[in-house]
């Protein structure tokens, strides 16, 4: 049995399961062990994969109701907002399922100064004050300093600022911390390493190892909340939702001042119209949420609108902390001026009124905002 405190990084976390049959015991589990997790207050990470066994589909009521109870001990009857803001699509990385990598044919845009101001304008008419900042992963087009313009201008609009964008060191976090960001986004899209070299055919993007413990620089740098995930559709549903699930659960033992968050991305279409191998069906994501809520009853666990609205909706009450609302994944999107290639399509196109109504029918609060710099933080 291993103890995740014992380790100085998750990378040999990950690699101590390289000789691990997930397939064969997923298969073994039995209803006495299902039985037997659920009724765990503390849960091993067997426990856990125990949740994401075939055999667990037959307890999602029982799952369910066990994560509804967790949640609203935790979080209440709340439901976080927050929307992206694409600001530029240029990329070196070639990424087998992104829209945005360097061999795709598409439109490009860059925002200036400016431009980002007019988005952030019109994206704060909504009422929302999460924002979610992404580009493509091109240092040379969005370096350093063109990353500190760009916060400053959102921060006179939002009152948090995330950034999901290319790997950085702890140094550079720190810049962009103390310009106003508090979140940082990063996904490992796969964990597997032989999966990862084959969807990451060039470009920095390729170093698997320095993208997998980007998460803890970003704790080092002192951010206040980290999100981590899978791309569902690369790897193996099961074994991925396990390592995204073990990888979140290191970061709350190790950096207890930090808020983890956990998202569940499915590929959806993109230019390129990659295929995705393995298919994550509605029913074991269900699972898979209500397994990390179990598992880490604390975490934050995020819902895109890459999801259809209907699945979006029947979600609340069930896990899922903070939804997107609103989304445009092209650069210059929200003022709707020559805008560029979207990144992916989304299946939820309802209005932030709409999604609030939705939430609020569910009898959730919708939360606009729920984080406020203290005197002296910065």
């Amino acid at each position: 049995m291993i103890d995740l405190r014992d380790y100085d990084s998750f990378e040999p976390i990950l690699d101590s399961f390289e000789d691990f049959d997930f397939e064969s015991y997923l298969l073994k589990v039995e209803d006495e062990d299902i039985r037997r997790t659920l009724q765990k207050d503390n849960l091993s990470y067997l426990d856990f994969l125990n949740l994401l066994s075939p055999k667990a589909q037959n307890y999602l009521e029982d799952m369910a109701r066990l994560s509804q109870k967790h949640y609203l001990r935790h979080f209440g009857r709340t439901i976080g907002l927050y929307i992206p803001i694409y600001i530029s699509n240029y990329c070196s990385s070639d990424c087998a399922y992104c829209g945005f990598s360097k061999k795709n044919k598409i439109t490009r845009k860059h925002l200036n100064a400016k431009e980002i101001e007019k988005e952030a304008k019109e994206i704060a008419k909504t009422g929302i004050k999460h924002i979610l900042l992404l580009t493509g992963e091109s240092k040379k087009m969005a370096n350093l300093e063109y990353l500190l313009d760009a916060v400053r201008v959102l921060k006179k609009y939002f009152s948090s600022v995330s950034i999901e964008i290319y790997p950085m060191e702890i140094n550079e976090y720190k810049e962009l911390k103390k310009a106003g960001v508090d979140g940082l986004t990063v996904y490992q899209e796969v964990y597997d390493r032989k999966i990862y070299s084959e969807v990451h055919t060039s470009g920095e993007k390729r170093d698997f190892s320095y993208r997998l413990n980007t998460p803890e620089r970003g704790a080092k740098a002192g951010f206040r909340a980290i999100s981590i995930g899978s791309l569902f559709g690369l790897g193996k549903i099961e074994k991925e939702a396990f390592f995204s699930g073990l990888h979140a659960k290191y970061l709350m033992d190790k950096y207890l001042e930090c808020e983890i968050s956990l998202s569940l991305p499915r590929i959806n279409h993109a230019e390129g119209d990659f295929k995705p191998k393995y298919t994550l069906d509605d029913k074991t994501f269900l699972q898979i949420m209500l397994a990390y809520r179990i598992y880490m009853p604390m975490v934050g666990i995020n819902v895109s609108t890459r999801e259809r609205a209907e699945f979006r909706d029947n979600l609340i009450g069930l896990g899922v902390t903070r939804l997107s609302a609103g989304s445009k994944t092209d650069v210059g999107g929200y003022e709707g001026k020559d805008s560029s290639t979207a990144q992916f399509d989304i299946s939820d196109d309802r209005s932030v009124d709409e999604i609030v109504k939705a939430i609020k029918q569910k009898g959730y609060q919708p939360v606009f905002k729920d984080w406020l710099v203290q005197i002296g933080e910065e």
